[in-house]
Order: C-alpha cells, then sequence, then structure tokens
C-alpha cells in the first residue's frame, strides 16, 4: 500500500476489534494513534460506559488529525497564538461481544451529522487505543453538569430565578435547533446538561434521541427518566417533538427544590407539585412552569417558551461564570 494511504479499520485492526468497530469505520480517525496526539490525561469523571479524561492537544502535527471543520480552524488559531488546547477525552472499553454504548455512539454520530450548535455537545472525533483496546471520543471540555451545580444548593449554592431562567434559555435554544431538524432528545435531565468555563450550558447524550417526521411525529417507546418524563410517554403514542420541553420544565423545578419532581412518591401525575416555597419566586417563574407542563397539545415550543418573561429576565453570562467559581470555592472548603 502506498505510503500515507489510510488503512480502514478492517485492515489496521487486526481479529475481533476490526469486526467491533466496524460499524464506527466511517467515524474513526484510523490513521493516527491518539496518544501521539493527546497528552497528560487526567479522569475528571466516571461513569457506566467509561472514563472522562481532561487532555491536552499536542501542537506537533494536529493538522493531520481529522476534524469537523470548525473545530479544525479553531485549533489552528489556538496554535498560531501559542494557547494550549485542552479537550475532553471519553474512553470506552472495546471488548470481543461488542457493546450497547458503540451502538449509541453509531446512532448519535449518525443523527448529528452536519449538525452544530452553540447549546450541544457534539462528538468531535473518535480514534481506536491500541494500547488497551479502547474507543477514545474526543469532545469539548466542560466545567461541570447542571446535577452538580444543583447539589450545591444545600451546601450554600444560591439559585435565584434570573440564573435558572439563563440556564433554561441554553437548553431551549439547543431544543429550538434540535426541533428546526425535527429531532427530539427525548432524555432532558440535569445529568445531560453540561456548562463550561464560558458559563454556557450545552446538550449531551442523544442515545435516546429520534429524528421523526412533520407529518408523523408520534412515538411509542418508553424512554427517558421517570422523574423528568412527560407523562404521555407513560402512555403512547405520543408527539416526540413536545416532550422535551416538558422535561425542561421538570428540571428548572428541580432547580428550585434541589430533587426532580415526584422524586419522593411513585404517584406520577399530569401536573408537577407546588414548590416549596413558592412565595420565593417570580409570577414569571410559576407562569413558565405551567407552560411547561401544558398538555401537549397547547404546550408551547422552545421557540415559544424563549420569548416568555421568564427567559426574558435572564441573567447575563457573567453572573453564571461567577457562579461556577462559588461552585468550586465550596467543594474546596468542604475538603480542606
Amino acid at each position: 500500500m502506498p505510503s500515507g494511504t489510510p488503512h480502514s479499520p478492517f485492515q489496521r485492526y487486526r481479529g475481533w476489534l476490526s469486526e467491533v468497530v466496524a460499524p464506527l469505520e466511517d467515524y474513526i480517525d484510523e490513521v493516527v494513534d491518539p496518544r501521539d496526539h493527546y497528552l497528560d490525561l487526567k479522569e475528571i469523571a466516571e461513569g457506566e460506559s467509561g472514563s472522562v479524561y481532561s487532555a491536552r492537544l499536542t501542537h506537533k502535527d494536529a493538522n493531520r488529525l481529522r476534524l469537523p471543520a470548525h473545530i479544525k480552524a479553531k485549533d489552528a488559531e489556538d496554535i498560531a497564538n501559542g494557547r494550549e488546547i485542552l479537550i475532553a477525552i471519553k474512553s470506552v472499553a472495546i471488548v470481543p461481544s461488542g457493546s450497547p454504548k458503540l451502538n449509541d455512539l453509531r446512532h448519535e454520530l449518525s443523527l448529528m451529522k452536519g449538525l452544530s450548535h452553540e447549546n450541544l455537545i457534539a462528538l468531535d472525533a473518535l480514534y481506536v487505543d491500541l494500547l488497551e483496546d479502547t474507543l477514545w471520543i474526543r469532545m469539548e471540555l466542560m466545567e461541570r453538569s447542571l446535577a452538580d451545580v444543583i447539589s450545591l444548593v444545600e451546601s450554600g449554592l444560591m439559585l435565584q430565578d434570573r440564573t435558572m431562567a439563563r440556564f433554561a434559555a441554553d437548553i431551549l435554544k439547543g431544543l429550538e435547533y434540535l426541533e428546526q431538524h425535527y429531532i427530539a432528545h427525548r432524555d432532558i435531565r440535569s445529568d445531560n446538561l453540561l456548562v463550561n468555563k464560558s458559563g454556557v450550558l450545552k446538550i449531551t447524550d442523544f442515545a435516546n434521541a429520534v429524528q421523526v417526521s412533520p407529518q408523523n411525529p408520534m412515538r411509542d417507546d418508553a424512554v427517558g427518566v421517570a422523574y423528568w418524563q412527560a407523562p404521555e410517554v407513560r402512555n403512547p403514542p405520543y408527539n416526540a417533538l413536545k416532550i422535551d420541553v416538558w422535561s425542561l420544565g421538570a428540571t428548572v423545578w428541580e432547580m428550585s427544590e434541589t430533587q426532580p419532581p415526584f422524586a419522593d412518591t411513585n404517584n406520577f401525575s399530569n401536573r408537577w407539585p407546588e414548590v416549596e416555597s413558592p412565595e420565593i419566586h417570580s409570577p414569571a417563574f410559576h407562569e413558565f412552569l405551567g407552560l411547561c407542563s401544558e398538555p401537549p397539545e397547547t404546550r408551547p415550543s422552545a421557540g415559544e417558551l424563549l420569548k416568555s418573561s421568564f427567559i426574558n429576565n435572564a441573567c447575563g453570562r457573567p453572573v453564571i461564570v461567577q457562579l461556577l467559581a462559588q461552585c468550586v470555592a465550596i467543594e474546596t472548603a468542604f475538603q480542606g
């Protein structure tokens, strides 16, 4: 084979490994060894499907990496200006029997191919690490999940209405973009919402997402986690393009109460229980929650909710950056 000609996974990854990664062949950057380009890996999170690491991109031969055009351009700009490039790497074990996570990855990559939005987390690149037989997924490095932020409220962190509205606005912008492409996320919850160092919230994990047609948006499969799940999902069929707004409302409710609706009961209803201290919230907050929990026939779209009074009163981005600093301060105080 001529020098410089890329090998396919079938040619480079021998035996069972080539068979397992074959469904992802179109997305894997098989030419490079990721360990030559991503250094100083430090574990920052651990989940059921694998660990997440922060990593530093070496400037040497970075142009060899197969990346989306906007990511490649940003990397080139940072390199030209001598800036350090930090990214996240999710490591997923590859085993001979395969893994449902690899199927989820293929689904997400296929669904989101060609789509890009500030409030959505993209899978920027895939690599096979031959040293440990793992799949490396390059993503934007984020500061923490919204669930992590909420968990610190009981330790003194303050989430005011305007702060919650900023987070909600970011979610709605991402959902509006998805709606325009007839995509429903179907698993909106605080664990799947990440905040970067600039205070921008982004939606992640599209394993349950589905693309529908405007003529037939109905689905009948039960997905998501019950506490954030729209009631019609439990009684299908349901309009897939309507359920994410309900889940957003449940997440706003969670920001107020530090736990999702119905977390202490199995008695789910079509309306959320009243928040514990309704008087501390603005009328716009209560109106917003009411709109999110409307029946699907009258439930507003993400675009319509972006025009609501609650969202119009959202705080500025610097407030979120300051909030992230407060999160670190609280954690440091407890560790010390």
